[in-house]
């Protein structure tokens, strides 16, 4: 189980949201790569790894979650320091207008998966990918990885290799092999 905090941060304007890695506000778009930019050096300038972030925009209810990770691992104390200057930057940078909910967390088993080079880092392992828009009439795929190019990833699904495009997965997600973390620990 990841580790987090979260805080409330409130802002006072209307915004309709129509896709997780978009959000409205007037005139302006918000996207998910302006708020890596804003976040990823601060994450990395305070010794962290900077895994990614998602932001759900749901109202009142949105959140921004931040993954963050360091080799010897991530513990509430470092969410709690990450958090803090995080939302510093965010209230003097103000890129969304509304009201939500900023969490700070690990990766934690099911690692969330944002870049090729994290599918790289991750070749052979089981993956759950969920999609924008369907894909051979689906729009969920789980299965091994088996290759990453700059365009996608390749996985094993039903026997079939299927290439799926980077621009169209929404979230994708390690799978733990629970059963090999049990033996792990048992043989400790």
């Amino acid at each position: 189980m990841p580790f987090f905090c979260a805080r409330r941060l409130c802002r006072k304007s209307r915004r309709k949201s129509f896709d997780s890695r978009l959000c409205w506000h007037g005139e302006d778009i918000l996207s998910v790569q302006k708020l890596n930019e804003i976040i990823q050096p601060l994450v990395e300038d305070l010794g962290y790894e900077f895994v990614g972030l998602e932001f759900n925009s749901a109202g009142k209810n949105s959140v921004l979650r931040v993954y963050i990770d360091q080799e010897k691992g991530v513990d509430v104390e470092d969410c709690a320091t990450v958090s803090r200057e995080v939302a510093a930057i965010m209230d003097v940078k103000d890129p969304i207008r509304s009201q939500y909910n900023l969490e700070v967390s690990s990766p934690g088993i099911e690692r969330p998966l944002f870049t090729a080079a994290h599918y790289k880092e991750f070749v052979d392992y089981l993956v759950k990918i969920n999609l924008y828009g369907p894909q051979d009439g689906r729009r969920k795929f789980e299965g091994p990885i088996v290759a990453v190019s700059e365009e996608g990833v390749t996985i094993e699904q039903d026997g079939a290799e299927v290439t799926l495009s980077f621009d169209n997965i929404a979230k994708a997600r390690l799978v733990p092999d629970y059963d090999a973390i049990l033996a792990e620990h048992n043989s400790k």
